[in-house]
C-alpha cells in the first residue's frame, strides 16, 4: 500500500464504525415483538374501565389510565348501549396480560390520560381489533394519526350490514363532522 493509503485508512476505518454504530442494538429484542426503543413500554393491564381505556403497571410517567389512540368504543359510565359488551371485551383479551404501548405525536390528552397503541403478545394491535369486531369506530383526535390508514381499514373491514347495525346500536344520536379522508373527526 502507498503511504497515502496507509494514513486513509484508518480515517475509513473509523468512519465505517460510525455509520454503523448502533445497528446490532435494534436487532434482538426481549420483549414485546416490535417497536422502536424510547417510543414504547412494556406495561400490564390491571383494570379495564371500558372499550377504548385501560389501567396499566406500572404507570407510565405517573399515570395509569391509557386512552387507546384512534377509536371510540361506547362508555359504560354513560350508560351507551353496547357499552358493556366493549368492555366486556377489552377485559377478556387484555385483563392480567402484558401489552406493548405504542405512543404517537402527543402522549396525553386534555384529560391527563396517556394516548397509546396497545399491541398483544401476537404482535396484533388491539385497537385494530376493535374496530373489526365492530366494537368501536374511527375516532381521530390530530396530531395523532400514525395508524390512521390501518384503522379505517380495520372498520371498512366490517361488513356493511354489520357496520351500520354497529353504528346504529352505539351512536344513535351522534353526528360527527367529516374529515379530508372521509372519517368522524372529533376534536378534544
Amino acid at each position: 500500500m502507498t503511504p497515502l493509503r496507509l494514513r486513509a485508512l484508518p480515517i475509513l476505518v473509523l468512519l465505517a464504525c460510525t455509520l454503523c454504530a448502533g445497528c446490532g442494538s435494534r436487532l434482538v429484542s426481549d420483549g414485546l415483538p416490535g417497536g422502536a426503543p424510547g417510543s414504547d413500554s412494556e406495561v400490564t393491564v390491571h383494570r379495564v374501565p371500558d372499550g377504548d381505556t385501560v389501567s396499566v403497571e406500572p404507570e407510565i410517567d405517573g399515570e395509569d389510565s391509557v386512552r387507546l389512540i384512534g377509536v371510540d368504543a361506547p362508555e359504560v359510565g354513560e350508560g351507551q348501549p353496547y357499552a358493556a359488551e366493549a368492555a366486556s371485551f377489552a377485559e377478556d383479551r387484555l385483563k392480567g396480560r402484558r401489552v406493548r404501548l405504542e405512543f404517537d405525536a402527543e402522549k396525553r390528552d386534555d384529560y391527563g390520560r396517556v394516548l397509546a397503541y396497545a399491541y398483544l403478545p401476537d404482535g396484533s394491535m388491539f385497537n385494530e381489533t376493535l374496530l373489526r369486531e365492530g366494537l368501536a369506530q374511527v375516532a381521530t383526535f390530530p396530531p395523532n394519526t400514525r395508524h390512521l390508514d390501518r384503522l379505517e381499514e380495520a372498520q371498512d373491514g366490517v361488513t356493511a350490514p354489520f357496520r351500520e347495525f354497529c353504528t346504529a346500536r352505539m351512536w344513535p344520536a351522534v353526528a360527527l363532522p367529516v374529515g379530508l379522508t372521509g372519517v368522524p373527526v372529533v376534536n378534544g
